[in-house]
């Protein structure tokens, strides 16, 4: 848990590593404590830390607003960022479908919103999609959740293509 300071003060808390998008503007992980206190619990209050979404700064102005990432669960999704993408297994809103999500900060609609198949159902462990990969020359990234094929996607600008197995199989032995 690390404490985001804006102008010498403690502004929210956070879990990740900083990364940086420009010069000007990061993203990292916000944290937030729930009051988990039972009615007829004593006096005392518990309270327990919980992963929330993305928060994007702006360093020159102390801005901070909280990144919309489509589909995105707090304790489900692991996400990969390289440049200004965002890559991670999203959830959809009732729980049962995954999906691989590309995302670019200050775009409304996903680069990259394809099925990957179903989730584990509850009794699925956090994070039970692993952090994406990225390459950079050309840029993609490789989904590999559990029980679902490898499938990687080459993004270009505001789009991205499924390579095939023969175009990986050629970069491979380039």
């Amino acid at each position: 848990m690390r404490a985001l300071y804006v102008d010498g003060r403690a502004r929210e808390s956070t879990l990740s590593a900083v990364h940086d998008i420009t010069e000007r503007l990061f993203v990292v992980r916000r944290a937030f404590r729930v009051n988990d206190t039972l009615p007829g619990d004593p006096a005392a209050t518990h309270s327990v830390w919980q992963r929330g979404g993305w928060l994007l700064v702006d360093r020159m102005t102390g801005r901070i607003s909280a990144l919309a990432l489509p589909e995105f669960d707090p304790s489900y999704s692991v996400v990969s960022w390289y440049r200004d993408y965002a890559a991670y297994c999203g959830v959809s809103d009732d729980g049962k479908k995954l999906f691989a999500i590309v995302f670019q900060v200050g775009r409304r609609k996903p680069v990259l919103k394809k099925a990957l198949g179903d989730t584990g159902g509850d009794d699925a462990p956090d994070s039970e999609c692993p952090a994406p990969a990225w390459e950079r020359r050309p840029v993609r990234v490789t989904f590999e959740p559990e029980e679902t094929r490898k499938s990687t996607y080459a993004v270009c600008g505001h789009a991205a293509d499924l390579m095939s197995d023969d175009e990986e199989e050629e970069k491979a032995s380039q």
